[in-house]
């Protein structure tokens, strides 16, 4: 996992990884925000999520302590990172800022 997930970071395109964990009820809310997300900004953004719990390793690299944690990459570097569920309008608002 580790480079290909070094690979998808290191995009022009801003990518949104979502780490989230199967047994979380708040990360279960944030999937049809984020499908959502998806659908209203298309390919300006690539949306990414990553089990905790298969990929621990991944997430301890970038301290995720608590879940949801989704973390917003540019070429490679985090420009922006938030614990717990918002809404589709602050994602995307996010999202437009770093595009």
């Amino acid at each position: 996992m580790k480079s290909s997930f070094n690979e998808i970071i290191n995009s022009d395109t801003p990518v949104l990884i979502d780490f989230f964990a199967t047994w979380c009820g708040p990360c279960k809310m944030l999937g049809p925000i984020l499908e959502s997300v998806k659908k209203e900004l298309g390919d300006t953004v690539k949306i990414v999520k990553i089990d905790v719990d298969t990929n621990a390793p991944l997430a301890a690299k970038y301290q995720v302590r608590g879940v949801p944690t989704m973390i917003l990459f540019k070429n490679g570097k985090q420009v922006w990172r938030e614990s717990g569920v918002l809404q589709q309008q602050e994602i995307v608002s996010v999202i437009r800022t770093h595009s």
